[in-house]
């Protein structure tokens, strides 16, 4: 599974602390080289990684243990706290009338998201609506049709239409007594600026509670830039991983919640 791997090198390498009769320089530079590596092959991106092992370094050869705490338990506190730091903040997208917005790039399972999301409120007792905000892929509003259909969830969407912001706008006005209304948008196979102002000009009509980052679990190292530019242009608020169930290493999430510090919510 997804993180597995890491969460069990990082064990190992947290009960080489434990374990050590002392605590200097040298230990603390072998346990922080077997969290590089973990960190590594688990794709997470590499300033990032560098950026939170030297900081645990500095921290753990400069910080005295609070009193009641030793020296062991002092270094794998910092460790945790600085680990924590790239998963962002603990969230709950909360069950109350909001619009939210699903980005990403092609092929990252967006419009399948969407589908499951709405299912989520649904079953939270929310009523729910969907709307095609892609006009470029084709068969893009048939995807979702599909998918609404499946989890009987209405969906509004123009064959043929050229312009988003026209259908989302059309979209909201048809669902205005609607408790959730998701906003699927047009992936790329990378962040074209046709893509960027689309995604802009959408969010202005949307006014949107939540934005929601759909990011592949294989994606890997180009998570981190790739999230960057989303959040930049639009504002990220939460993180949604897809395919889990591969063989991705699932660092690629991590980047992508350090970048913009929304934290993985699904």
């Amino acid at each position: 599974m997804v993180l597995d791997n890491l969460s069990s090198s990082l064990r190992e390498a947290l009960k080489k602390i434990a374990n050590a009769p002392r605590i200097d320089k040298e230990i603390i530079s072998e346990v922080l080289k077997e969290i590089q590596r973990a960190l590594l092959r688990a794709d997470v991106n590499v300033k990032l990684v560098l950026k939170i092992t030297k900081e645990v370094e500095r921290r753990a050869l400069t910080e005295k243990p609070p009193p009641g705490m030793n020296s062991r338990e002092h270094v794998i506190r910092i460790i945790y706290e600085e680990l924590v730091k790239i998963l962002g903040k603990e969230k709950e997208v909360p069950l109350k009338r909001q619009r939210i917005m699903m980005v990403g790039l092609y092929g990252q399972g967006k419009t399948t998201t969407a589908g499951k999301l709405a299912k989520y409120f649904q079953k939270k007792g929310m009523k729910c609506a969907l709307i095609a905000g892609d006009v470029h892929r084709p068969a893009a509003y048939d995807q979702l049709l599909q998918i609404g259909e499946k989890v009987n969830v209405p969906v509004y969407g123009e064959r043929d239409a050229k312009d988003a912001t026209k259908v989302v706008r059309r979209g909201l006005e048809k669902f205005r007594d609607y408790d959730i209304i998701i906003i699927d948008t047009a992936g790329r196979h990378s962040l074209e600026k046709d893509l960027i102002e689309e995604m802009e000009r959408i969010s202005k009509v949307v006014n949107p509670d939540e934005i929601f980052l759909v990011l592949d679990a294989t994606v890997g190292q180009q998570a981190g830039p790739q999230a960057r530019a989303f959040h930049d242009a639009v504002g990220i608020t939460g993180v949604i991983v897809t395919k889990l169930d591969g063989s991705a290493k699932g660092g690629g999430a991590l980047s992508a919640v350090a970048e913009t510090g929304a934290p993985i919510v699904f």
